[in-house]
């Protein structure tokens, strides 16, 4: 049995959940509504000191496996589940798609996070400006890089984790007010992903605990 913890508007989670629909791997989703502070609550502290999603976790008879962070979920899942690879077979392409994925993971997304707004409005900082600065110079950065890399994907023409950190990447751009006209190439491989059944089965708006917003 496999768990996933999760919450309908992650950028992290939804990564996850990409990966477990590209693998077809058969999961259960548990809901974690982070605007009411359920990862706050003792009982998801337990599973991630962090207090953030997602969590895998993995029962294997009496066994319970858990893991947290989004790169070690999806690493784990690509040695686990080999088949329909997210990393390309050659050590040149492996390493692209590593340095496109920590771009995001690690240049952009502690910039955007629900607790760093919050830290930023309590302190009477514009949230919105230093948000939409940060995605702004990251999604330079990526489509730099993406400019020599891609083909209908971020690296060459097959998915590949790269592609699965992008998508959720434009969604946060988007809901910040960025404008995302200077990114062609990022665009057309989010066009490219999003017409894909498993993009699509992982999208906020087809989770469970999906709320419509003003």
């Amino acid at each position: 049995m496999i768990r996933l913890y999760s919450y309908w508007r992650s950028s992290s989670a939804w990564r996850v959940r990409i990966g477990l629909a590209w693998k077809r791997v058969p999961h259960e989703l548990v809901l974690v509504n982070l605007l009411a502070g359920e990862q706050a609550a003792t009982p998801f502290v337990e599973k991630n000191p962090l207090a953030q999603v997602p969590v895998l976790e993995v029962s294997e008879g009496p066994e319970l496996f858990s893991l947290t962070q989004s790169v070690a979920i999806l690493e784990y899942l690509e040695e686990r589940y080999p088949e329909r690879p997210l990393l390309p077979a050659d050590r040149e392409g492996r390493a692209r798609v590593r340095q496109l994925v920590e771009i995001v993971n690690a240049g952009l997304q502690p910039l955007h996070n629900l607790s760093l707004r919050v830290t930023l409005e309590g302190a009477g900082a514009d949230a919105q400006r230093f948000i939409g600065g940060a995605l702004t110079r990251g999604l330079a950065a990526l489509e730099s890089i993406a400019s020599v890399t891609a083909g209908q994907h971020l690296v060459r023409d097959g998915v590949t984790l790269a592609d699965i950190y992008l998508v959720p990447t434009l969604y946060v751009a988007r809901r910040n007010r960025v404008d995302l006209e200077p990114y062609p190439t990022l665009r057309r491989v989010e066009t490219a992903c999003t017409a894909l059944a498993e993009f699509q089965s992982a999208h906020p708006n087809a989770q469970p605990d999906y709320v419509a917003e003003s």
